[in-house]
């Protein structure tokens, strides 16, 4: 059991490192698409066709891929006074707990989102003229990063938020 601990956690490193340089990526193209926008609009007057919609995909791109190191370091906003004053099991059945909802939120995402970006899969997307199905693909994804995420960080807990916000 220990070894496809190991083998998870390894796995877990190698796609929150990969997601992550993913969803900085994809902040910086929205930044320097939106840059773009501005600079064609206001100083050119002739602004971009494609750079509205670039940023608007890359940012959902950013948020989807970013949520899956979110949940890995364990910093997401949650109600915790169960969490900080229980001890032993109980806590750890309410990280259960909040590990099974999680899961379940993020198999609906995932279900949802890959029937919808199969539903869109012929309509393109206004401006950068591709199929608006690359960015609902972002949220199947998006849920599938999240979910290794969230069962790394029950499998290894190490979020010092809790503490630091005393």
């Amino acid at each position: 059991m220990r070894s496809l601990t190991a083998a998870f956690l390894r796995l877990d490193k190698v796609t929150t490192l990969a997601v992550g340089i993913a969803a900085s990526v994809a902040l910086a193209v929205a930044v320097a698409a939106g840059f773009w926008q501005v600079t064609t609009r206001f100083l050119l007057e002739s602004p971009a066709t494609w750079s509205e919609a670039l940023v608007r995909l890359a940012l959902i791109w950013m948020v989807l891929l970013g949520l899956a190191v979110t949940l890995r370091q364990g910093a997401l906003v949650s109600i915790d006074i169960a969490h900080r004053y229980s001890t032993g099991p109980a806590k750890r059945a309410i990280e259960a707990v909040a590990l099974f909802s999680t899961l379940f939120l993020l198999a609906v995402l995932f279900w949802f989102g890959w029937e919808m970006t199969n539903r869109v899969r012929f309509q393109e997307m206004a401006g950068l003229e591709i199929s608006i199905s690359w960015g609902y693909a972002a949220i199947p994804v998006g849920a599938v990063f999240a979910a290794i995420g969230a069962i790394a960080n029950f499998l290894d807990y190490r979020s010092e938020e809790l503490e630091a916000a005393v």
